[in-house]
């Protein structure tokens, strides 16, 4: 995150320096298409709506993808996102006397619909819908030097593979630099219809990245 805001300076500074030859007018940040890639961090835990206890801890994960921005408007517009997207937990514990660490990866591919408010060019507010489908899941299982890794095999466990998410959040626009936060949270439960052994959760996490817009 520190290397977000660093270079989020550094391109300001570049703009405040430039800003007579800068392309990008308040009209064409707002009222243009533009296409983007992204990259950057999920910090995600799981909760449970039932108030059921959870002892974990938050996991990081990798999160990159692509976006587009279609404006209604010069204050209005929306921003599909396609997005590979790691979430998941940590846990600690005793077992048989002796400390265990648990550690669960789930892959999404993310597919967030955003509607979007611009009220200046330098900021974007964005909240909406998304769906996520699980790509893969792993957990890896560590007792003192003894590291048990496992790839949830999907045909023996009723896992919900796609589930609806609320997503909401901030783009900050400096030139064709685009500094992304989000938060969001599963709308539905992992397990179905309750029947997996799997316990019952839902994703929540927080959500940084840097992108480049064209």
């Amino acid at each position: 995150m520190m290397m977000i805001i660093a270079l989020a300076c550094i391109s300001y500074s570049s703009m405040a320096q430039g800003s007579s030859s800068n392309n990008d007018s308040d009209t064409d940040v707002r009222n243009r298409i533009h296409f983007g890639v992204k990259a950057g961090l999920n910090s995600s835990n799981v909760y449970d709506s039932q108030d059921e206890e959870f002892n974990t801890d938050p996991k990081l994960g990798l999160a990159a993808g692509v976006f587009i921005t279609v404006p209604i408007g010069k204050f209005l517009g929306v921003q599909p996102e396609l997005l590979f997207s790691q979430k998941g937990f940590k846990a600690s514990g005793q077992v048989l006397g002796g400390a265990y660490d648990f550690k669960r990866t789930t892959n999404y591919l993310d597919v967030p619909l955003f509607l979007t408010l611009k009220p200046i060019p330098v900021l974007t507010i964005l909240a909406g819908p998304q769906y996520s489908y699980l790509m893969k899941r792993t957990d890896e299982f560590t007792v003192g030097t003894t590291d048990i890794v496992q790839q949830e095999a999907f045909e023996n466990e009723n896992i919900r593979k796609n589930t609806l998410c609320f997503v909401g959040g901030i783009d900050l626009n400096i030139k064709r630099i685009v500094i992304g936060a989000r938060a969001g949270w599963d709308l539905q439960n992992n397990n179905g219809d309750g029947t997996s052994s799997t316990p019952r959760y839902k994703n929540a996490w927080i959500q940084g990245t840097l992108g480049f817009r064209i």
